[in-house]
């Protein structure tokens, strides 16, 4: 597996406040499947982590999110943490990044809360989805298929509901980033958020 993503890039949408372990090790494991990965943040120079119940590591930046195009990139990563999505969801970069990596039928993996940016682009409607509990209600009313399951994958997306889950995670997670683009046949209909 130390070559599956050899020559792809893959961007970390992320900011202060996400959970260590939903960012660390899906990103080692991309790495050690021979992806290049970014950080890609609103936040400048290092981000801090949540732990549990402290804050943990500090991560570097690499990318602006305001120069991320999606483009540059051949797959997202959205970790969650609850202070991480709920600071993304409000950045209009960070919203419109993810919008387009979606439209563009690039894979994208969300766990936990990271799927609260997915609802604010717009892009979960008739995808099956899951996610931590609390965010069943956001994702239904935003038109998902909300599921209580490890690990569920629909046209590219993949997602999960926690750290436990998150070994099954990384498993599809890189099968999805391999298989490269995916078909989504509304995403012809959805106009461009950089237009």
């Amino acid at each position: 597996m130390a070559d599956e993503l050899k020559g792809k890039r893959v961007a970390v949408l992320a900011t202060e406040g996400f959970e260590e372990s939903e960012l660390l090790e899906p990103k080692r494991a991309l790495e050690g499947a021979g992806a290049h990965v970014d950080v890609v943040s609103p936040a400048q120079g290092r981000i801090r982590a949540w732990k549990h119940t402290d804050w943990g590591t500090d991560v570097p930046v690499d990318v602006a999110v305001a120069e991320a195009r999606a483009d540059d990139y051949d797959a997202l990563l959205l970790p969650g943490g609850v202070m991480n999505p709920d600071r993304l969801r409000t950045d209009q970069h960070a919203v419109a990044l993810v919008g387009d990596m979606f439209r563009a039928g690039k894979p994208i993996a969300a766990i936990c809360h990271g799927p609260w940016t997915l609802v604010e682009a717009g892009v979960v409607r008739g995808l099956r989805v899951t996610s931590w509990p609390s965010l069943k209600t956001d994702l239904t009313n935003a038109g998902a298929n909300w599921v209580d399951e490890q690990v569920v994958v629909d046209r590219g997306l993949v997602t999960s509901r926690k750290p436990d889950d998150i070994p099954a995670f990384n498993a599809r997670m890189i099968e999805e980033f391999a298989e490269g683009h995916h078909e989504r046949p509304d995403s012809r209909n959805l106009a461009s958020s950089r237009a």
